[in-house]
This record gives C-alpha cells, structure tokens and sequence, in this order.
C-alpha cells in the first residue's frame, strides 16, 4: 500500500478545528482508494511562539524537508503583534523550501451565493498561478532617515529570468493538464512596470511556441480586476507576479463565495509542496464548534492531487460541492446550519462513497 508523511500545522485559533475536520475526510478517502497516510504533528504558531519566543525552531526546515507534503491550518494569534508569526513561519516556509507557486483555484460550488449578479458556477472556474518566492516580497530595500520628515522607504521587486521562466512553465503545463479551455492569460502592467513585466512577457513569449496546444493573452492588472467581475468566464488560468497575485487572488476568494471555501497551495514541484486553507484563524470562535471547515477540507483534496492521487482528490471535491449545493445554509461561521464537525462528519461520509 502507498504511504506518504504528512507534516501537519494545525496553528492558531481556529486552525486546529479545521484541520481535525480535513484529516477526518483524509482518512476516509485514503481508506476508499487504498493508500495511507502518516501524520506528524507541530506546535509552530502563536501559542508556542508566546511560551517559547522561538517562531521557527533551527530544525524545522530540515524536518519538513523530509516529508511529501505540509497539512497548514492557520498562522495569526491576537495577542502576536501582525507580521511576525506571518513573516517568521509563512513567508520563511514559502522562500527556505523553494514553494515557487502560489496555486489557487477559484471555483464558484453549487449553493453558494455569489456576489456577481447572474454569474453562477458555469461563469466561474478558473486558476491562478501566482509567483510565490521573488518580487516585492523578496524583502529587498530599505530606510534611510526614518522618522524624520526626509524619510526614504525603498522597496525592490526582484525578477530573475529564473524565477519568471520556471513559474510560467508551471503555468503552461497546468494549462494543459487542466485540460479546460487551454487558454493561459499573462497578468502585468507592462505599460508602467517597464523593466519587471518586460522580462515576463518577453519570457512568456519565448516559450510559449514550446506548448502550442494552449493559446495566450496577456492583460494588465488593473483590467483584471474589472473583468473578474464583469466576465469572469473569461479566464482559464492566468499567471502573474508575487503581488499582483495577491492582490487578484483575495478578489478570486470573493467571487467564488469568500474565504470560507478558498484554498491554496505552495508548490515547490521537486520538493515539499504546503496546502492550507485561505481564511484566517479567526480567533473569536474558537471551541465554538461553528467555523467552516469546508476550505481547510478542500486544501486537503489539493494535495492529495499534488501526491497523484487524483480520484481521492475528485471524491473530496465531489463531496465538498454536495454539501454546499444540498446540505448547509450559508458558508459563515455559526450560519452553516450545522457544527463544524458535523460537516466534517458529512463531508467525510460522502466522500467514502460518492461517484467520482
């Protein structure tokens, strides 16, 4: 029987709930198709951060090396001043383990209510590849006469031929794996960003006569965001740079209902890949048993289709989408009509059995 370790982050708040709920179908659709799953749990996040003032400890990135895959729940506390748990544990992951693509699905599920007038799950069902490990989140710039009324803060995108070329031929082979409309959309501003978006688009072009089943475009950044939501049908996928797909993913998480049913993953595709649900750890409810577990549940089904399981990641995804079209009242924390763990006890229950 296939077996792969699953390092698990449960956390803070309410990260830990959602988590249980995800390993619950996990286990389910491991059973169903037939390969195991190992779990080792870790303690990173607020609590230990506050008990301990260690974020990272000096072993953990060659620990998680050692695994097929990170299981994350959620990463903010309220009483750690915003950044550091984010910075020390997110973006430390994302940059020491390579994790160069930024995956995110945005699909609008049977029963979820859309803020787009007449759009519905036919209208939206795209994917964004965000570069996930250079730009303006490399870290490059600095201060000079802080706090004074001459202060100066500078601020680097940093684009190396490297880092554009490998995320946009991830972007090309996920087209065609997706296998959809085969139409991948470079996202930029090349009209003012002359330097940084010259280098994608020239790339881009470069080597897209190597993948000449998917068709191109490009688009500006600001056209994007209009056309998200004024014809979302548009899009297949779409790749872009480290901000910029930030910025369109949060705008993606609304559109296919918020961030209670969005997930992601940081795909390093020789290494260690992350897959977490997308919404904060929204502290306030947690041990109230009301937040969705829907989104963390979904993180799960993406990597198990990273790990090429990819009928078990179907059967979750079939699963998720009933419970959304027939079974809850809303996505919103104390609104789903039922506990967190009941969904997750129902989401599980389909899956062991629904057709795929």
């Amino acid at each position: 029987m296939k077996s792969y370790k699953i390092a698990v982050i449960p956390g803070d708040g309410t990260g830990p709930e959602v988590i249980a709920e995800g390993i619950k179908v996990l286990n389910t659709v491991a059973g169903r198709f037939g390969f195991n799953l190992e779990y080792t749990g870790f303690d990173f996040g607020g609590d230990r951060y506050l008990r301990t003032g260690e974020i990272l400890p000096a072993s953990a990135l060659d620990e998680l090396r050692l695994f097929d895959a990170i299981y994350l729940g959620a990463i903010g506390h309220p009483d750690v001043k915003p950044g550091i748990l984010e910075k020390g544990i997110l973006l430390e992951l994302r940059f020491k383990l390579d994790q160069y693509i930024n995956l995110r699905p945005i699909k609008l599920y049977p029963g979820v209510d859309c803020p787009l007038k007449g759009k519905g799950p036919d209208d939206i069902d795209l994917v964004v590849v965000r570069e996930n490990s250079e730009g303006l989140y490399a870290g490059a710039g600095g201060t000079l006469k802080k706090g004074t009324p001459d202060e100066v803060a500078i601020q680097e995108s940093i684009n190396t031929r490297k880092g554009v070329e490998r995320c946009l031929r991830y972007a090309f082979e996920y087209t065609q794996k997706r296998n959809k409309r085969k139409n991948l959309t470079l996202c930029g501003k090349t009209n003012v960003l002359t330097f940084a978006f010259d280098l994608w688009e020239r790339t881009f072009k470069e080597i897209a006569p190597e993948y000449p089943d998917v068709k191109t475009d490009y688009a500006h950044v600001d056209a994007i965001t209009m056309w998200f939501v004024k014809n979302p049908e548009w899009f297949d996928v779409v790749v872009t740079d480290n901000m910029f797909g930030d910025i369109i993913t949060d705008l993606g998480a609304m559109i296919q209902g918020g961030m209670g049913i969005a997930a992601g993953g940081n795909i390093n595709p020789a290494g260690v890949s992350m897959f977490e649900p997308i919404g904060g750890s929204a502290p306030k409810y947690k041990g109230q048993n009301v937040i969705n577990p829907l989104a963390a549940i979904s993180a799960g089904g993406m990597m198990l289709e990273h790990l090429g399981q990819a009928d078990a990641a179907r059967a979750v995804e079939a699963a998720v989408m009933e419970v959304t079209g027939k079974h809850i009242k809303s996505l919103a924390a104390g609104k789903m009509g039922m506990g967190t763990k009941e969904v997750g006890d129902l989401t599980a229950k389909l899956a062991s059995s629904i057709s795929v």
